[in-house]
């Protein structure tokens, strides 16, 4: 078996069984992204030192074996990982894919990278995405765009496009991205893997090089359901550093769905109206039908306001980014000689236009006479958008539709065109404005210029319940 072909919890089993080192798996990942990088960019910096961890996991595994104790081995220990970057790890730089910090170099871990450190995991290197997260595409980073595995020619989603990429090219086991508006699930659908957004405050930002506060959640990105659900398991839970992070520990499901006898399955009405390209509609019902086949319940329900959740988006997620960018004033980060210098000239440089673009819209919105009317009607409107979650919940177990309208897009395509390339997120918003668990599983393929392009379904449940999302997903798995 082909090392960099395998799923985490298959490497995991051949660790245990001396089937393969630890320092044998990084060197195949590593081989394989030296290989692919120069084209795809899905990495902006590998890292030398993987090979140091992964002997250091090699011995703790060595000793395990001695004992008798394998077995209790964390699940993650040699398991070669990508970072989106964004996420810090103390003493590599991070860019969250900005020139405006193009040579800063973290301080501290993020509490996430010190929850897989404590696991063993062996971090392969940072990868691109969207400048401070702001992108559908990734072509708004600083350093140029990554490619879609699938079809170099076309972009792998955004903004955790570089970790989805890793991901799909078999350039790493599994990844860490952050998602603010979909920005996991997005390219998760592009590229054809799995992608998961956790309830807000279940995983801590403390680390997180933030967008928008309210929004923004790391989560995991990997090749199967159970490999996203292994790397979620590792890294939720209660911080200290972030005030919104739930103190309750993660329990997988006790329920084991060998099919789907008895699930109700909600299907929103809205998400199959305008906008939805035929041959991606054609293939989410056709999962939705093999769903049924499997015994569950499938039942068409309403989300009445789902219209109004991108505009929401759009002033709500801008707004904050406008007050969470302010700290970039080439003061703390950046050299200046004097204050107007430090405004005018570090961000204008620092910053690309969709940054900026942003950052007006939120100071406008968040402006005196406009506060009530844009900012204070948005936040009432995400209400009514999460209270319609709330009501579809009494009735169905989960709620599936289409992640994106369409496939991957060809780079340039919506290059200039600011409004189209929202649209790619126009059913993962809700999710996050709601603050819910959503995860986005390969459906399937369409056919565009004789590639064959992968469709992402995208699963919402509960609040707090990641452990039925996953039971769930790993049943219509098996189906599919």
């Amino acid at each position: 078996m082909e090392l960099s072909s395998l799923t985490i919890a298959e490497a995991g089993r051949m660790l245990r069984r001396k089937e393969c080192s630890a320092i044998e798996l990084a060197t195949a990942y590593m081989r394989e992204a030296e290989e692919k990088n120069p084209k795809l960019r899905a990495y902006l910096e590998l890292y030398p030192d993987a090979e140091h961890t992964a002997r250091r996991a090699d011995e703790l595994l060595a000793d395990a074996r001695g004992n008798g104790e394998s077995s209790h081995l964390p699940a993650l220990l040699g398991i070669p990982l990508a970072i989106k970057d964004n996420i810090l790890i103390q003493g590599k730089r991070v860019s969250a894919g900005s020139r405006m910090l193009e040579n800063y170099t973290a301080s501290y871990d993020a509490t996430v990278i010190t929850k897989l450190k404590n696991h063993g995991a062996v971090f392969l290197g940072r990868t691109n995405m969207d400048e401070f997260a702001m992108g559908s595409s990734t072509e708004n980073s600083a350093f140029g765009p990554t490619r879609n595995p699938r079809d170099p020619n076309r972009v792998p989603g955004g903004s955790s496009g570089g970790s989805a990429a890793a991901v799909a090219a078999d350039m790493c086991l599994g990844a860490l991205g952050s998602d603010t508006g979909g920005s996991i699930r997005q390219p998760a659908s592009f590229c054809g893997v799995v992608g998961m957004k956790p309830t807000y405050g279940r995983i801590s930002r403390h680390g997180l090089i933030p967008m928008a506060a309210s929004l923004n959640q790391i989560g995991p990105l990997a090749k199967t359901v159970d490999d996203a659900e292994l790397l979620f398991e590792a890294i939720a839970g209660g911080d200290d550093f972030d005030a919104v992070a739930v103190k309750d520990e993660y329990q997988r499901s006790r329920i084991i769905y060998e099919d789907l006898q008895g699930v109700r399955i909600g299907v929103p009405k809205e998400y199959f109206m305008r906008g939805l390209d035929p041959d991606v509609e054609v293939g989410i019902r056709s999962v939705i039908q093999k769903m049924e086949h499997a015994g569950g319940v499938v039942q068409e329900i309403s989300l009445p306001h789902a219209s109004y959740a991108l505009p929401t988006y759009y002033i709500i997620a801008p707004s904050e980014v406008s007050a969470d960018l302010a700290r970039f004033d080439g003061i703390r980060y950046g050299q200046t000689t004097g204050m107007s210098e430090s405004y005018e000239g570090v961000r204008a440089a620092g910053f690309g236009p969709e940054v900026k673009r942003r950052i007006m819209l939120g100071a406008y919105a968040l402006s005196a006479g406009y506060y009530d009317a844009y900012y204070r009607k948005a936040q009432q409107v995400r209400r009514l958008i999460r209270n319609d979650f709330d009501e579809a919940f009494k009735n169905v177990d989960i709620i599936v539709g289409p992640t994106t309208p369409t496939p991957a897009f060809c780079l340039g395509d919506r290059a200039d065109d600011p409004l189209a390339m929202y649209l790619a997120d126009i059913y993962t918003v809700a999710v996050n404005l709601a603050g819910l668990p959503a995860l986005s599983m390969p459906a399937g393929s369409v056919m565009r210029d004789s590639v064959s392009l992968p469709i992402g379904m995208q699963m919402v449940a509960p609040r707090m319940r990641e452990d039925a999302l996953f039971a769930i997903a790993r049943a219509v798995e098996r189906v599919l």
